[in-house]
């Protein structure tokens, strides 16, 4: 299980924000290459983003899966990525000062990736170092747009 946490200048609700935005989904998940369709109801429990990962003209089609919606507390996924497997994801997040701290834990759940997970941990933990710092700045650039809009 590889767990990674970051700080993110930003209140809880504007992370959850880009999480709701499965079209932003590719912007911040490392390995993703293009989103081709977002249910109406993302993120609600047991809806699917229909993402592409791998590098062009090697791409696999694939879903995510919403298990778990607590807007501004918790969220949980299902990732798929076959023939590698499936992972879950769970993502946690606490207000801390004046932003929120992020926690988000990954382990392969299902297929090869789950007979060598403790080989992929360190990968899967620099993966989402990455993945964090994107998601990170998505949400605190929403976060300073909003301030300077309510400024002017």
């Amino acid at each position: 299980m590889a767990t990674t946490t970051a700080y993110f200048e930003c209140p809880p609700r504007y992370v959850f924000d880009v999480l709701a935005d499965g079209w932003l989904y590719t912007a911040w998940v490392v390995g993703t290459a293009r989103t081709r369709a977002v249910h109406a109801q993302w993120p609600e429990k047991d809806t699917l983003i229909h993402h592409s990962f791998g590098i062009w003209p090697f791409l696999i089609n694939d879903t995510t899966s919403s298990l778990v919606w607590e807007p501004e507390r918790r969220a949980a996924f299902q990732a798929r990525g076959w023939p590698l497997g499936e992972a879950r994801v769970v993502i946690e997040v606490k207000p801390r000062d004046r932003g929120c701290v992020v926690r988000i834990t990954e382990y392969a759940e299902r297929g090869p990736g789950r007979l060598v997970r403790r080989l992929l941990d360190p990968i899967v933990w620099l993966r989402n170092r990455e993945t964090l710092r994107r998601l990170g700045d998505i949400a605190a650039g929403k976060y300073r747009i909003d301030r300077e809009t309510l400024r002017a």
